[in-house]
């Protein structure tokens, strides 16, 4: 198995859905309290924040989804 092909990627199915990714990122991060960073870089920030962020994110999609599929809205 080679380097390249045991790397992995973070290929949305959607890409039409990264502006709205990337405001439910900025939206929860402030829920939060996490301060946004301005110009992209993720670097200083800890571990706990970014997992933070990344388990709200999937349980708001999960909902999202879930009453996708229930046929409902809130």
């Amino acid at each position: 198995m080679s380097a390249q092909s045991s790397s992995r990627t973070n290929n949305l199915v959607v890409p039409q859905a990264t502006a709205a990714l990337q405001q439910m990122k900025l939206e929860i991060a402030n829920e939060l309290g996490i301060p946004v960073a301005q110009d992209g870089y993720y670097g200083n920030y800890t571990s706990r924040d970014m997992g933070s962020i990344g388990g709200y994110m999937t349980k708001r999609l999960v909902q999202i989804a879930e009453q996708s599929l229930s046929g409902g809205s809130r």
